[in-house]
């Protein structure tokens, strides 16, 4: 699905497609890196690219995701799924909370599934952290989350001849 959806917004360039990839909730960078590696970009076009667009819509997700969170889960058809993903996100909190901001930075950074820059800022938005230093977690962990699928998508040995 998401291969189809990026050879269809390839038309309109594979930059385009890189950073509207990234901006998508439980997609984001981790899936638009190797995306745009595969469609044979150079790194140093992929990283900033997808850096850039998943961090565009971070402020208006600190500021306004736990309302809209709470609206979408009055609609029938996501009423589960916010249930579910508020949840998790609850489950993790704990382990957010203990270490605070770097916490966080972990959180995002680290990429596993259910975490990544959405989910570490509606995190932050729920525990009341201060917005810049939380912003300032999150774009940290989104570098480093960037980084690590940037190896992981050419391989050590890849990576080393990047350079």
């Amino acid at each position: 699905m998401f291969q189809s959806l990026f050879n269809w917004l390839l038309g309109a360039g594979s930059e385009l497609a890189v950073v509207l990839i990234s901006m998508v909730p439980l997609v984001e960078l981790r899936g638009a890196v190797p995306l745009g590696v595969a469609a044979g970009m150079e790194w140093h076009t992929v990283l900033p690219l997808a850096y850039l667009g998943n961090l565009i819509p971070i402020p208006f997700v600190l500021f306004f995701g736990e309302k809209v969170l709470d609206w979408v889960g009055t609609l029938r058809p996501f009423t589960g799924f916010v249930t579910r993903y508020k949840a998790k996100l609850e489950s993790k909190k704990d382990k957010v909370t203990k270490y605070a901001r770097i916490g966080l930075f972990l959180f995002v950074a680290v990429p596993l599934p259910g975490t990544g820059a959405w989910s570490g800022a509606l995190i932050a938005t729920l525990l009341e952290m201060p917005k810049g230093k939380a912003l300032l977690s999150i774009t940290g962990g989104v570098l480093a989350a960037g980084i690590i699928m940037l190896i992981a998508s050419n391989g050590v040995l890849g990576v080393v001849n990047l350079f």
